[in-house]
């Protein structure tokens, strides 16, 4: 009986390690308006804000991070600059943090399957919906480009610097040093960053968001399949690198230059082609904030989140 125990006990503390081999959590329970693309969530003092792609960029309230509301967009009128890159005026995938006693949004426009597109910066000094002063483009790029200027997020690393990263497809992640006083690419950093990419076309990597834990900063990415309802492939997979800049590299060490990745999430039972990740820090851990397709909804694209753990070698699992 002891032995058993010590066998128990043991394959417990294995299960972190094991745990993306062995089966994938189904998301955390969320009501209400969760039918969402792309989310990207903060807690503010009146309560969590969470935004997605369209409608201005759609935003939810909610008090306890279960029950979700509608409530607006964070733009009441698109800036005309839009209609550059969306003739739909159809802003994608922001992400919302918040630097220096204000907030940020960085967020996309474009059209689907191409690369005219633009990354926006928006300000506000609440992140609430309807607060939001739009701060013009960031980065663009146009079909001539090698890469896409969409699905930014933002970095502040451990010095003090600003990275953002973006990308999809056209050989995938790239990233470009910000200015903090002006949130816009830094005047005398013009470097752009490879990070993420696989050999095989249509090179079906996107969605960056980076973090830091521990000595280490790490890259979740979305790849393959996007946008198909249950015809989805999505899958979210995370390398790790020294600095910001990478290389970035997967459990196995295989670059994510290469084609590397560790798989977190992917698609099991009704839940199809989780992806369009976010991570956010709250007052219990680190969360995934991601959209997957309802199988039992008609492939409906909805809200999920889950915690996120660490190992004993400093990687993520979603629980």
């Amino acid at each position: 009986m002891r032995r058993l125990s010590r066998l128990v006990i043991a394959a417990a503390t294995a299960l972190p390690l094991l745990g993306a081999a062995l089966a994938y959590p189904d998301p955390g329970r969320v009501t209400g308006d969760v039918v969402v693309h792309d989310p990207t969530m903060i807690r503010t003092s009146s309560g969590y804000v969470l935004y997605s792609t369209h409608g201005y960029l759609e935003a939810r309230t909610s008090t306890d991070r279960i029950d979700f509301t509608r409530a607006g967009s964070a733009f009441r009128t698109p800036p005309s600059w839009w209609r550059t890159y969306s003739s739909g005026n159809d802003p994608w995938a922001p992400d919302i943090s918040q630097q220096g006693g204000r907030y940020l949004m960085y967020y996309a426009v474009s059209s689907f399957g191409s690369n005219n597109s633009a990354i926006g910066l928006a300000t506000s000094s609440t992140g609430l919906p309807g607060t939001w002063s739009d701060q013009g483009v960031v980065h663009a790029t146009t079909t001539s480009d090698d890469h896409n200027a969409i699905d930014p997020n933002l970095l502040v690393d451990s010095s003090g610097r600003w990275w953002l990263s973006f990308g999809s497809y056209w050989t995938g992640i790239r990233m470009i040093r910000l200015d903090p006083s002006t949130g816009k690419r830094h005047s005398s950093d013009r470097t752009l960053h490879h990070l993420a990419t696989r050999p095989d076309a249509p090179y079906a990597v996107e969605a960056p968001d980076i973090v830091r834990h521990g000595s280490h900063y790490y890259l979740f990415a979305s790849y393959d399949r996007c946008c198909a309802g249950t015809s989805s492939t999505y899958k979210i997979k995370v390398g790790r690198s020294a600095s910001p800049t990478g290389p970035y590299v997967d459990r196995s060490g295989r670059s994510m230059l290469s084609g590397g990745g560790t798989t977190v999430l992917e698609t099991h039972g009704r839940y199809i082609g989780p992806g369009g990740q976010s991570v956010m820090s709250d007052v219990d851990g680190d969360l995934l904030v991601y959209h997957y397709y309802d199988g039992a909804d008609n492939g409906t694209p909805k809200l999920g989140i889950n915690l996120i753990g660490w190992d004993s070698a400093g990687w993520p699992y979603v629980y």
